[in-house]
């Protein structure tokens, strides 16, 4: 790939792992918030407004994330599956778009406002691991720890 097409697709795929961070901590923030007010109207919207961000901005930028992330890997030295730091940071994208697929269900919180609370923080915890997921993932993006897998 031309050092400037490069450039470009990584700059592609910072801005979206960067923003995929923001808006999964954003999700966070308003789950937390339904999950301890007493408001029902006010964790109504909460859980309303979660849907707008996971599909204007959660599956947009996954994807985004996790197709400028292959090209770079196939495309450079570093390869998908040459190094543990690589293969980590796609094993962890897939995580985090497996566990918003599979676990996190805004819409049926909004749907049964009276949930149990252990349901509120499950919904918390999915969003929580996925912060840590994400994070790892960056780290891994900035210490680029050298043990190759091959």
């Amino acid at each position: 790939m031309r050092p400037r097409i490069r450039k470009t697709v990584m700059v592609i795929h910072v801005i979206a792992s960067v923003a995929l961070v923001g808006e999964v901590w954003g999700l966070v923030v308003l789950n937390t918030a339904a999950a301890l007010t007493k408001d029902a109207g006010l964790a109504h919207a909460a859980y309303r407004l979660m849907p707008a961000l996971v599909f204007a901005g959660g599956i947009p930028l996954s994807l985004i994330a996790l197709i400028s992330g292959i090209t770079l890997g196939l495309t450079s030295h570093w390869g998908l599956f040459r190094y543990y730091w690589v293969a980590a940071k796609l094993v962890l994208l897939v995580a985090v778009i497996c566990v918003g697929m599979f676990l996190f269900d805004p819409e049926g919180m909004a749907a049964a406002i009276v949930l149990p609370a252990s349901r509120q923080w499950g919904q918390v915890a999915a969003l929580g691991t996925q912060i840590a997921m994400l994070v790892t993932a960056t780290t891994l993006s900035v210490l680029k720890p050298r043990r190759r897998l091959r």
